[in-house]
């Protein structure tokens, strides 16, 4: 794996209290919105409802059963000088002059959500990034999973060159290959600490992250 990608198995909180004050120049984190949407059947149509069983992907789990702490938060304000954090209209945050919002672009009459929300600590207008959710479909392994091509957007928009970013849930491992992406294009060496608690997201993300940052050679 990279030397810009420091990816570890554990809690938030064992990551977030080695670092100091503003360690980070930017949070770019995916907490548990509290929805259980780990066990919903999430994209079904009414009409489906009877043979729902036979269409999950994954298994039960109850990571989204609660909201972060208050600890949580309070950790990452303390070592991150910026932050985006997914599902921010479901948690008890300051106000937001600038919302980043992920247009799904959902087909009518599923259960999806149309779109998701990012509270930022940004003073700018608010921004509506528009990818289909079901491009990377055939791909997805987490229930709540963000594409690639989402976390490219925010790198490009909002990191600048040099900057250390840190993710708190790494769930997929989306951002570590957008993060790798953006540093071979882009040219931004940019660094990313980040951490997944449940074992079975942490080493099928590892495995996604090496499998998708292998560098092409001509040797």
């Amino acid at each position: 794996m990279r030397e810009y990608l420091n990816i570890t198995n554990e809690d938030n909180l064992d990551l977030m209290k080695r670092f100091e004050d503003n360690h980070f120049d930017l949070a770019i984190v995916d907490p548990p919105y509290g929805l259980d949407l780990a066990n919903m059947n999430m994209g079904i149509g009414k009409s489906k409802k009877a043979s729902k069983a036979k269409n999950r992907k994954w298994k039960n789990k109850d990571w989204d059963k609660n909201t972060p702490t208050e600890e949580y938060f309070k950790e990452l304000f303390r070592v991150s000088k910026n932050q985006i954090i997914w599902g921010g209209n479901y948690f008890d945050l300051p106000p937001c002059k600038h919302y980043l919002i992920w247009d799904k672009e959902i087909p009518n009459g599923l259960s999806f959500a149309d779109c998701e929300f990012a509270w930022t600590s940004f003073d700018k207008a608010p921004r509506i990034f528009r990818y289909s959710a079901y491009l990377d479909k055939k791909t997805k392994f987490h229930p709540t999973q963000k594409p690639k091509t989402l976390y490219q957007y925010i790198l490009t928009n909002y990191a600048k060159e040099g900057f250390k970013v840190l993710d708190t849930h790494l769930g997929s491992g989306n951002i570590a290959i957008a993060l790798d992406g953006v540093n071979k294009i882009e040219k931004m060496n940019l660094t990313l600490d980040a951490c997944e608690i449940d074992k079975e997201y942490f080493d099928k993300a590892t495995n996604s992250i090496i499998e998708n940052t292998k560098w092409n050679s001509l040797f």
